[in-house]
């Protein structure tokens, strides 16, 4: 190591209180991170594109430093989707520095490694206070039944009012309105479990009908309209 002459010429003065790096919890217990290999832990978080055309949540599952699971979701643009394929069979095996200095070869996807990274090295985990942290294939149960991103796409414009395309349960397949043609609740089709349902062995008319539900007040509603086309829905 090489010193400056200002420095070597400097006389030593002994360093006062030095108590180290905090503590951050993780898996249930406090632990002094010096290394990459003390970080464990759970997380998701977004990051976004620099045109903020798109955005990505990243679920991360870190055992002694190595990311063990990696969940990529992606929404708001065609070539994203393409480099979430990618970035999921990069990620796993890398250690969390490995990753945050590795191109995942979209912007949204390198922004959300950055921000999981700052998550996870400073405690702030979804796992930091469960024992032995969640287990591999945690990141799955974001997912829900029929393993398929859950998905808010909803339109409104002041002339015409709301249209609700797609929420958690499912495609929208039409809302219910009352007689002041307000919203009062919604059908719906779970694609993800249609699809387990036909795979399964259903004819796709039953799957359909077996994947499909309504929330609110269907039964109440005046009249039923498609969202995507307006008409009348029996």
């Amino acid at each position: 190591m090489v010193y400056s002459k200002e420095v070597e010429e400097m006389c030593p003065v002994a360093q006062g209180v030095h108590h180290g790096c905090a503590p951050i919890p993780e898996e249930a217990k406090w632990v002094k991170a010096k290394e990459v290999k003390d970080i464990s832990g759970y997380t998701h978080g977004i990051g976004w594109c620099a045109p903020q055309q798109g955005a990505c949540k990243l679920s991360l599952n870190v055992k002694d430093g190595i990311i063990q699971e990696a969940l990529v979701e992606t929404v708001g643009c065609s070539g994203m989707t393409h480099s979430a394929a990618m970035a999921a069979e990069i990620l796993p095996g890398l250690t969390v520095m490995e990753a945050l200095n590795t191109d995942l070869v979209c912007d949204a996807i390198n922004t959300a490694m950055r921000e999981l990274f700052l998550q996870i090295v400073y405690g702030r985990s979804q796992s930091a206070f469960s024992e032995d942290g969640l287990a591999i294939g945690a990141g799955l149960e974001d997912l829900g039944k029929g393993m398929r991103t859950m998905v808010g796409t909803t339109y409104g414009t002041l002339k015409k009012g709301p249209r609700y395309l797609e929420l958690t349960e499912g495609y929208i397949t039409a809302i219910a309105l009352d007689e002041e043609d307000l919203i009062i609740g919604y059908k719906y089709v779970n694609f993800g479990r249609m699809m387990d349902f036909i795979k399964a062995g259903d004819e796709p008319a039953k799957a359909l009908e077996k994947a499909s539900g309504q929330y609110g007040r269907v039964a109440d509603a005046v009249k039923l309209i498609d969202p995507r086309t307006d008409k009348e829905v029996k």
